[in-house]
């Protein structure tokens, strides 16, 4: 008995799970069942969760260690989290953003994909949330793989991909940038899932800076192309989210976004990650 029941969020992709109180510990029984029910729908929701940082740590650390933050401390946003945690928030204090990633649209990209050793998981608590807009879309890419045309996948097979980041929201790094000063890693363009061994496409629009064998405008065609496939195959969840709220994903075989918002309404929300591993192809 896991104590708990799952209901579809969409065709392709996601799950709310209902019967759970995160607050609580988790026995070794419902966490097996979660991680499983985690590696078959990508996205699990749990509505009406009411979490501390503490309760919201103890709970991501059931499924493993926490993923470190990117950022050095001293270049983080006064208030932006400490150690594991990140305050996503658009409240700013004398003019000055409290947390990270304050505003607006945010393009498709996989959390930590720019790090040799990517995050598996991410955890994101919503504490206030705006009346319209600011929601999270979320991208089954295992079905995107598994759906592109013959043409566009040769394109792609045994590639690697350079994966950069600025840490702004819509702003990709450009490869006549001094390189050396964002994040950065080469990757596979298709990994296998080290728990599910499902392959996922892992190529996304924010952070793809150039693939293996092209130029950069030939990459960026690419890019486009397979963005442009992922958009049109049916294999996006919108999550519009409520107080309370804790939506937990898998890193290495989805992608996701953020839809804009008004910047007058104040959105917050918390996040944890769970350490990954080295992927391949």
């Amino acid at each position: 008995m896991t104590g708990f029941t799952l209901h579809k969020l969409h065709r392709s992709l996601g799950a709310e799970v209902r019967g759970l109180d995160l607050a609580q510990p988790l026995d070794p029984t419902t966490r097996d069942a979660l991680i499983e029910a985690w590696l078959e729908h990508m996205v699990l929701l749990f509505r009406g969760q009411e979490l501390s940082p503490e309760t919201q740590r103890r709970f991501c650390e059931n499924f493993g260690p926490l993923g470190e933050r990117s950022r050095k401390a001293d270049d983080r946003p006064e208030g932006a989290g400490v150690e594991h945690e990140m305050l996503v928030t658009n409240v700013r204090r004398d003019g000055v953003p409290i947390g990270s990633l304050p505003d607006g649209e945010m393009y498709f990209h996989h959390d930590k994909c720019y790090v040799p050793v990517p995050d598996w998981g991410t955890m994101l608590y919503a504490m206030v949330v705006t009346d319209t807009g600011g929601h999270t879309l979320f991208a089954n890419m295992c079905e995107a793989l598994e759906t592109l045309p013959d043409d566009l996948r040769s394109t792609i097979d045994g590639r690697r991909v350079l994966h950069m980041y600025k840490y702004h929201p819509t702003e990709r790094v450009e490869l006549e940038d001094d390189i050396g000063r964002h994040d950065h890693c080469w990757q596979p363009a298709v990994v296998t899932h080290p728990r599910s061994g499902r392959r996922a496409l892992y190529i996304n629009e924010l952070m793809t800076a150039l693939i293996d064998g092209y130029s950069e405008e030939e990459s960026c065609g690419i890019r486009d192309a397979l963005m442009a496939h992922v958009r049109s195959a049916n294999v996006i969840y919108e999550h519009k989210w409520k107080k309370g709220d804790l939506v937990m994903w898998d890193n290495w075989c989805t992608m996701h976004a953020r839809t804009d918002f008004p910047p007058e309404q104040t959105r917050m929300l918390r996040r944890y990650t769970i350490r990954g591993q080295a992927l391949t192809a």
